[in-house]
């Protein structure tokens, strides 16, 4: 434990501090939770290293500095209500978990959302709630959500996620080719959902969200 604390301080100081992470309750998440649970055994040894790791299914467990890009440009207070579209391995959901409210997160692959399940509960993430199924319409029985993440590309922004946010909330997201994207921040300014601000954050690389607004299998 003493070995995953210090490259877990290691991490938060190289790549996250030293990149303009600078929200410390984002920071003092991405300490906390245990990044090397969420990672496949034989892969435990890069737990903490900058860069993407798989999980199976084709999937991916998004390299640490975009995880806490992620979540700081959701400008988080303590009391919000988030949506994720795609649990993955749940690390996400679990930084998330400890600087929210309540935190709902939508899965395509069962043995995925079943798998991060299991974790979150052996942190005590009871505040996350998962389903299973298609992650690019939301879950409009929760709705609104005071901000959105999305942990896979679309090829445009979807209509349903707008839908979902408060005034004032955020939607996180990447958007672009299956094979580059950017990362966009959106802010819902108004009521009319065609009231939006966009940012781009960086350039990044994100599996395919798979659905009705998002890519065919």
């Amino acid at each position: 434990m003493d070995r995953y604390k210090r490259q877990k301080a290691r991490m938060v100081e190289t790549q996250l501090a030293a990149r303009g992470i600078k929200d410390p309750r984002v920071l003092k998440a991405m300490t906390t939770v245990p990044r090397h649970l969420f990672v496949d055994e034989g892969l435990i040894d890069q737990a903490y290293n900058d860069n993407p790791l798989p999980i199976g299914e084709h999937q991916t467990i998004s390299q640490p500095y975009i995880v806490a890009l992620m979540t700081q440009a959701l400008e988080l207070k303590g009391r919000e209500r988030i949506l994720e579209i795609g649990t993955g391995s749940g690390y996400q959901a679990a930084i998330l978990a400890g600087l929210v409210d309540r935190v709902f997160s939508v899965e395509r692959i069962a043995s995925l959302a079943t798998r991060a399940r299991k974790i979150l509960d052996q942190l005590n993430c009871y505040n996350v709630a998962i389903r299973v199924g298609d992650g690019s319409f939301g879950w409009k029985e929760e709705a609104p959500f005071d901000g959105i993440v999305t942990t896979a590309a679309a090829p445009a922004i979807p209509q349903y996620l707008l839908e979902q946010l408060v005034p004032g909330g955020k939607l996180i997201i990447p958007v672009g080719g299956r094979d580059i994207q950017d990362l966009i921040k959106i802010t819902r300014n108004s009521a009319d959902i065609n009231d939006i601000k966009k940012e781009s954050l960086c350039g990044c690389r994100f599996v395919s969200l798979i659905g009705k607004s998002g890519w065919s299998e």
